[in-house]
């Protein structure tokens, strides 16, 4: 009796599903045996290694890597050509950069002042009473003053004389032509270089140990003279950065002296027109 009654007995749960644990556990390879098979064991850190390097890189990114690549080259270029643009002004000094304002308002004086001469002239020919009179003393003196341009009239008045001694043969033509282009620019009327006169056309090339003006050779000391308002042409020289600051980085010695007196009077041929004739219309 006592023995049915333990046949009847249910078996415990666990007990069933001991050996489905076990023969799971049979199945997944311990250290030692995936080492013999050849499979090394990987920790969690070397697994994440593993999946991030080598990396893999598809087509169109390898594109894109290299598109925001050449943008941002090109940024970066952009942004130190500006920053060398300013640098010259950024590291001005007060007094220099009060200077350079100095002669942009004079620069605007002498454009309102020549403004002002031309309005008056056509004042002067609609008020005078003898119209043809007044139209040829403008003719004359307007006839004076496209001659000291063109260097056929020699000229006298106040200026500077920009001296550029170079002993060690360092400047050259374009280093005189950025000169001669600062000091128009701050309003020359008349320059003579050497015995040489400066005109619109003229040209400068590099010529052995000197330099050639309108094919004219002439060797240092280059000595300029200078017709014009001597406050506005020696600070255009001096400017940071500017021609005075270039030669003396070529080793070259440069003085500027102002006077009331400037005479120019190296003259230039007065050329005739072979084919253009005045015209009424």
């Amino acid at each position: 009796m006592s023995k049915s009654n333990e046949d009847e007995v249910p078996a415990n749960p666990l007990r069933r599903e001991l050996p489905e644990e076990v023969s799971a556990a049979a199945e997944e390879p311990e250290p030692e045996k995936a080492e013999e098979n050849g499979e090394p064991s990987l920790s969690g850190r070397q697994r994440l290694v593993k999946g991030l390097w080598p990396p893999r890189v598809s087509r169109a990114q390898l594109i894109v890597a290299v598109l925001l690549f050449g943008l941002g080259f090109g940024l970066a270029v952009q942004v130190a050509s500006n920053s060398d643009g300013d640098s010259a002004l950024r590291g001005a000094r007060q007094e220099d950069l009060v200077r350079i304002l100095d002669e942009l308002d004079n620069r605007t004086q002498r454009l309102e002042d020549e403004k002002q001469g031309l309005e008056d002239q056509r004042t002067e020919l609609e008020n005078s009473s003898d119209q043809a009179e007044e139209a040829r003393k403008q003719t004359v003196e307007k006839e004076k003053q496209l001659g000291i341009l063109a260097g056929t009239v020699a000229a006298q008045g106040p200026g500077i004389t920009l001296t550029i001694d170079d002993t060690k043969g360092t400047v050259k033509a374009d280093m005189l032509l950025d000169a001669i282009q600062e000091l128009r620019a701050a309003g020359a009327e008349a320059i003579q270089v050497n015995g040489v006169r400066v005109v619109a056309g003229t040209y400068l090339a590099d010529s052995g140990s000197g330099v050639k003006v309108d094919g004219n050779k002439i060797t240092q000391p280059y000595r300029f003279k200078v017709i014009g308002k001597p406050q506005d042409l020696e600070p255009a020289l001096n400017i940071p950065g500017g021609v005075v600051q270039t030669l003396e980085k070529e080793q070259a010695t440069v003085t500027v002296d102002r006077s009331t007196k400037i005479v120019v009077d190296a003259l230039r041929p007065a050329e005739r027109p072979d084919y253009a004739r005045s015209s009424s219309r």
